[in-house]
């Protein structure tokens, strides 16, 4: 028992290790990423002065491959499309610092319209890989998600998201899939 115990110890401390040691240096800043889906491409600039843990957590995670063939699981017309989960229930996913992170809340950005992107969560400080694009003003979100980019190109991919049919929990009738994500480095 204490063999086991004791092995389970170490390798926790090397996947801690691993992971830790994924993680880019603090220099590595691309301004933009670029995600091809199945409503056409966008770019993503990221707003790194502001939310610097959210976007390298976001860019990190796109470089991996982590958001490739995974799905908008939730869209609601004329407020948001959420993604970024690979399972696709609204309960996956993890950031590259571990589960979950805290907020970056900055009082200067607002959710004031179309192509703000922010981190979902399920309260504070537990921030993990999903994240939405907003349809449209969405004030009552101002300092409860971190925002932390734009669609700074591809508007139109979004539009078209926004007017997908959808079901029951607001999941889309057909696949809204992001084909690949990737920094632009």
């Amino acid at each position: 028992c204490y063999r086991l115990l004791l092995f389970v110890v170490l390798c926790c401390a090397v996947l801690n290790k691993i992971i830790i040691m994924s993680i880019p240096p603090n220099s590595w800043r691309p301004p933009t990423v670029t995600m091809q889906t199945s409503m056409g491409d966008f770019v993503v600039e990221l707003y790194w002065d502001h939310a610097p843990k959210t976007c390298k957590n976001f860019a990190e995670l796109a470089k991996r491959g982590y958001y490739d063939n995974t799905k908008f699981h939730r869209i609601i017309r004329d407020f948001m499309g959420q993604g970024g989960d690979p399972t696709a229930t609204g309960r996956g996913g993890s950031s590259i610092y571990g589960a979950r992170f805290a907020d970056e809340i900055h009082p200067a950005l607002k959710h004031t319209g179309a192509g703000i992107l922010s981190m979902a969560n399920s309260g504070p400080h537990t921030n993990g890989s999903q994240f939405f694009i907003t349809f449209a003003p969405t004030a009552h979100l101002d300092g409860k998600h971190t925002i932390f980019g734009r669609i700074a190109d591809g508007m139109v991919a979004i539009k078209r998201m926004n007017m997908v049919e959808t079901g029951a929990d607001d999941r889309p009738k057909h696949d809204v899939v992001i084909r690949k994500a990737f920094p632009n480095e």
